[in-house]
C-alpha cells in the first residue's frame, strides 16, 4: 500500500511535473515475470469482482482520462484479461449527442454509474466537460470551477451511496505519443485507429496540460482520489492500475452472501 500511495494526488502540493511518465518501477525487469504479475493480478481481481456481484451491495468505478493513445483501451484489455464479462461494463464516452446536448453535461454520465454489485470502467468521462470544452474556451473559468464544484458533489452522491471511485490519469509524454500515432499509421492492423483530428488536438499538447493540472487539483478528494499512472511503458501501466483495483477491492473486505438456511434442505431430483 505504501509504495501505491506516491502515485495518489495530494491537491495540497500537485504538480504534473514532479511525475515521470517514464517510471517503471511497477515493473520487475523480467518481460517473462511481468506478464505472470499481470495474469496473476488479473485472476485475483476476477475472483473479487465475482464476491462483488455475487454480493449485490457495493459499487466500483473506475475512471481512466489520458491523452490520445495514452493507452485507455490497452489497459481495458490487460487490466480485466481474466475477468469474466458478466460482471463488468465498459462505457465510452465521445462528442454528446443532440439529446445528450440538449440536457446538463452529466445527464449522460449518471446514467452509466455502477450498479449495484457491477464494476464499471469508464474510457474517458464526465471529465471530458472541464478539459475539452476549457481548451478550446468553450466555457470560461468561472463556469469551468462552477463544474469542478459539479463534479465533486456528483462524485461525493456517489461515494456515499455505496460507489468505490478509483481515477486514473494516464501521464504519457509528447515523445510516446508522437511514436503511437506513428505505429498507427504504419500498421494496418491499427490505421483504423488514426483520426486526422488527434492532431489538431495535440497542437494544444501545452493547454491541454494545464488544464489536466487544474481539474486533477480541483477534483482529487478523499472520497474520489485521482493516480497518476506514468504511462510511456504500457507494462507499467497496467501493472500499476491493476494493483490500485486489487488494492480496493480488498479493501471492501467482500463476502459471498450466506445461503439461505431453507437452500440447506433442498435435494436436486433426478
Amino acid at each position: 500500500m505504501a509504495t501505491l500511495d506516491k502515485y495518489r494526488v495530494n491537491p495540497k502540493n500537485f504538480s504534473l511535473s514532479n511525475y515521470k511518465t517514464d517510471d517503471k518501477t511497477e515493473r520487475s525487469g523480467s518481460k517473462e515475470q511481468d506478464s505472470y504479475e499481470l495474469t496473476r493480478l488479473a485472476t485475483e481481481i476476477n475472483a473479487l469482482q465475482d464476491t462483488l456481484q455475487a454480493a449485490g451491495k457495493r459499487k466500483v468505478l473506475l475512471v481512466l482520462q489520458g491523452m490520445d493513445a495514452s493507452g485507455k483501451d490497452g489497459t481495458v484489455r490487460h487490466v480485466f484479461s481474466e475477468c469474466d464479462p458478466l460482471g463488468i461494463r465498459l462505457a465510452s464516452f465521445k462528442a454528446p449527442s443532440s439529446d445528450e446536448l440538449a440536457h446538463d453535461y452529466l445527464w449522460r454520465v449518471h446514467q452509466q454509474v455502477p450498479k449495484a454489485g457491477e464494476l464499471v470502467i469508464f474510457n474517458r468521462s464526465h471529465y471530458e466537460d472541464v478539459l475539452i470544452v476549457k481548451v478550446h474556451d468553450w466555457i470560461d473559468d468561472a463556469e469551468c470551477q462552477r463544474r469542478y464544484a459539479q463534479i465533486n458533489d456528483f462524485e461525493r452522491l456517489l461515494a456515499e451511496t455505496g460507489t468505490t471511485i478509483i481515477k486514473c490519469y494516464l501521464h504519457i509524454s509528447r515523445e510516446e505519443q508522437k511514436q503511437r500515432m506513428q505505429e498507427r499509421l504504419n500498421d494496418p492492423t491499427k490505421t483504423w485507429k488514426f483520426n486526422p483530428n488527434d492532431l489538431k488536438e495535440r497542437a494544444l499538447w501545452s493547454k491541454y496540460m494545464q488544464a489536466y493540472e487544474a481539474a486533477i487539483k480541483a477534483t482529487s478528494t478523499d472520497y474520489a482520489p485521482w493516480h497518476i499512472i506514468p504511462a510511456d511503458s504500457k507494462t507499467n501501466r497496467n501493472l500499476l492500475i491493476s494493483r490500485l483495483l486489487l488494492d480496493a477491492l480488498k479493501g471492501m473486505k467482500l463476502k459471498y452472501p450466506p445461503v439461505p438456511a431453507e437452500y440447506k434442505s433442498i435435494v436436486i431430483a433426478d
